[in-house]
């Protein structure tokens, strides 16, 4: 902007003539990657997106195969690498290494690896929390309540959800984990000692929850609706690379819904495709739909309290070390945004 001047009008011709030599350039620098002029436009050069999944398949294998994820985030430079866990304690490990930047999980790795000082940030809810965790035992047990499980073995993933869901049933039940014999397992472990009768029980999510169920090897003793606690999940993206990326993790909330969108248009399709990934009838698949149907909404206040909850209780028993305030890592902008402008 031409500064004014009190002078004499030969000085002000003076500088005219020099505003006007001027005016031929654009004051603004040209964008370095386009030409255009403006802001520089951010570089993705190098940039690595690693998303953490549980399994092969599922609606991430659906759009892994169609490679959604990897077409959106090429068109900006940026390279998609998929790493697959068994459930969400690796998972935070992962990504306090910095080898993983986005994952979803349940609730009890949420709690306990930001009372282990992870730097993560939740970013959106992804199952309601209902019904997708419960301690299973045979089905000709004659336990029917967890009050009957004093002095058998559990099984049960420590760290998961439904490790949080375990410990707080059997304080309802006016159980110590001294009263039971835990036993810690991942799911593919835990399978055949429930199966041979090495476990008594099982506390567990869907689908091995459905799976158990409908064919008649296991019935449900309890879940979060009769125990009255819920297990949601979550998406949760490592701090770091939520501050540097924010556009990242918008976009990645808007192929989650993208493939989400597909899988509920396709219902009949996807039901099919999730059988024969883990070779079982299409009605088994079905019931883990209505028992655990995957969502991406923002993190309800309700929810915040939930989690509070759980995160109080864990501190209670000593089984994280620190108290903390979920609320201060939940961050819902990016699932906002996703909702308000989807792909098209």
């Amino acid at each position: 902007m031409m500064r004014k001047f009190n002078v004499i009008v030969s000085v002000l011709l003076v500088m005219m003539v020099a505003l006007t030599a001027c005016a031929g350039n654009n004051t603004e620098p040209k964008n370095a990657t386009n030409g255009e002029t403006g802001n520089k436009a951010k570089s993705y050069e190098g940039v690595t997106i690693k998303i953490g999944v549980q399994g092969s398949g599922g609606i991430f294998g659906k759009a892994r195969e169609e490679k959604w994820f990897e077409q959106e985030f090429e068109k900006l430079g940026v390279k998609v690498e998929w790493t697959e866990f068994q459930s969400g304690p690796p998972m935070t490990e992962a990504i306090a290494s910095n080898k993983l930047d986005i994952a979803s999980l349940g609730n009890m790795p949420v709690v306990a690896g930001q009372a282990a000082g992870i730097p993560f940030t939740i970013i959106s809810q992804m199952l309601e929390g209902t019904n997708n965790v419960a301690i299973l035992v045979p089905s000709d047990s004659t336990a029917t309540s967890l009050a009957d499980l004093k002095g058998k073995k559990i099984a049960v993933t420590k760290g998961s959800n439904a490790y949080n869901f375990l410990y707080r049933g059997l304080k309802d039940a006016n159980l110590s984990d001294s009263d039971v014999e835990v036993i810690q397992l991942q799911p593919d472990e835990a399978q055949p000692a429930f199966e041979s009768g090495g476990v008594d029980a099982w506390a567990t999510w869907d689908p091995y929850i459905t799976l158990n169920s409908a064919s008649g090897k296991a019935k449900v003793l309890e879940d979060g609706e009769s125990l009255g606690v819920l297990s949601p999940s979550f998406t949760i993206a490592r701090t770091a690379f939520v501050d540097d990326y924010p556009e990242l993790i918008t976009l990645y909330q808007k192929l989650i819904n993208k493939t989400l969108a597909w899988e509920l248009a396709n219902e009949d399709e996807a039901l099919e495709r999730y059988a024969a990934e883990r070779d079982i009838p299409v009605e088994i698949i079905a019931g883990t739909f209505d028992r655990a149907r995957m969502i991406n909404i923002a993190v309800s206040d309700e929810i915040i309290a939930e989690m509070q909850k759980t995160a109080d209780f864990q501190y209670e028993i000593k089984n994280i070390r620190k108290e903390i305030k979920v609320a201060d890592i939940v961050d819902n902008q990016f699932i906002n945004a996703a909702l308000q402008e989807p792909l098209e």
